[in-house]
């Protein structure tokens, strides 16, 4: 069995660490954003494609320095394609049933109970489901109580909306779904392939799972699914190895060979290997990437810095990105906003 992985993104909310990595090798924990996907498939599934368009090489690198007992296929599309398009642009590797898998989703879906599902409701297409407070920013579900979906209803108002349920970004498909998308454009599976599905079979089918399901999109989110992650698991903090740690972390993940100095706070942060830390500095809500260093005495919150970047000493910074070399030729241009709360 086969499982897509839709990787090819460039991930502007999440820059500037986009302009120097691939989306899906953000580090969670210190292991690659990707890995959690890989790791959550089942067993069955034994060969991944790995939709990609920016930064391949680096998605390449990793995978042939690391095992995951499966068939790994790095699909380097030409360009953009869309969710629909890189899913056709796969077709030769497909032979059968096939899961897809939005990058970016970290979540308790059980997928081989979504098997399980699907197969017991004959479906042609079975998407997973997650349950919102706020309708109104979302595209929900009109669904029977048997599950299966009649339609979507873009950004409803509460009274008006059919349920609380959005697409959670798992998709399990049957082989004939690939007929229904053109070869060579950028196609949207939400919005253009599941209504002509539903449209045609009647047999779409949505599967709701209970648990945790965080869309790593933005810096917010990315600072989220860390927390979640380290309280599911009952640890104050991650710490990477060979560091020298003289300060206190709470709630924070800290990359492989950082330093921290004297009497510094770390609170609510993640910091990438190899930065440096100054002594009485306090971060909060903060994101620092590789091998930078932060200097004596600043206090930094809600802010970003970009791997690489110096912060001189005493420095204080509130809802800032810190990024001073040039952005990669290609990168999206996109004007920057507030990072914490976009």
């Amino acid at each position: 069995m086969e499982a897509i992985i839709l990787a090819g993104g460039f991930g502007t909310r999440l820059r500037p660490f986009t302009y120097t990595r691939a989306k899906s090798l953000l580090p969670i924990l210190n292991k690659p954003m990707v890995s959690y996907l890989i790791t959550m498939l089942p067993k069955k599934v034994d060969k991944v494609i790995l939709a990609v368009n920016y930064r391949r090489d680096q998605i390449e690198d990793y995978f042939e320095n690391n095992d995951f007992g499966k068939e790994i296929i790095v699909n380097d599309e030409p360009k953009p394609l869309g969710t629909g398009g890189a899913v056709k642009f796969a077709e030769k590797h497909i032979t059968g049933s096939f899961f897809v898998l939005n990058s970016d989703i970290i979540c308790s879906l059980n997928l081989d109970d979504m098997i399980e599902f699907h197969e017991k409701k004959n479906a042609i297409s079975t998407i997973s489901l997650w349950p919102v407070e706020n309708v109104s920013e979302f595209g929900v579900v009109d669904m029977k109580r048997d599950g299966n979906v009649v339609g979507f209803v873009e950004k409803p108002k509460s009274e008006d909306a059919p349920s609380d349920l959005i697409n959670a970004g798992a998709y399990f498909l049957e082989l004939k779904v690939l007929d229904y998308i053109v070869t060579g454009r950028l196609v949207s599976m939400e919005k253009e392939i599941f209504p002509r599905i539903i449209a045609d079979t009647g047999k779409f089918f949505g599967f709701e799972f209970k648990g945790y399901w965080i869309d790593v999109g933005r810096i917010q989110s990315y600072i989220a699914v860390h927390k979640l992650l380290m309280k599911n698991q009952n640890l104050d903090y991650v710490q990477g190895n060979n560091c020298e740690n003289n300060g206190k972390l709470t709630n924070s993940c800290i990359g492989d060979n950082v330093f921290i100095g004297n009497n510094s706070d770390v609170e609510s942060s993640v910091v990438f290997d190899s930065a440096q830390i100054g002594k009485s500095v306090a971060l909060n809500n903060c994101v620092i990437g590789e091998n930078c260093k932060i200097g004596n005495h600043s206090n930094l919150k809600n802010t970003v810095v970009g791997d690489n970047e110096p912060i001189i000493e005493k420095t204080v910074l509130d809802n800032i990105i810190v990024w001073d070399q040039p952005v990669p030729k290609g990168y999206p241009k996109k004007q920057i906003g507030n990072v914490i709360g976009e």
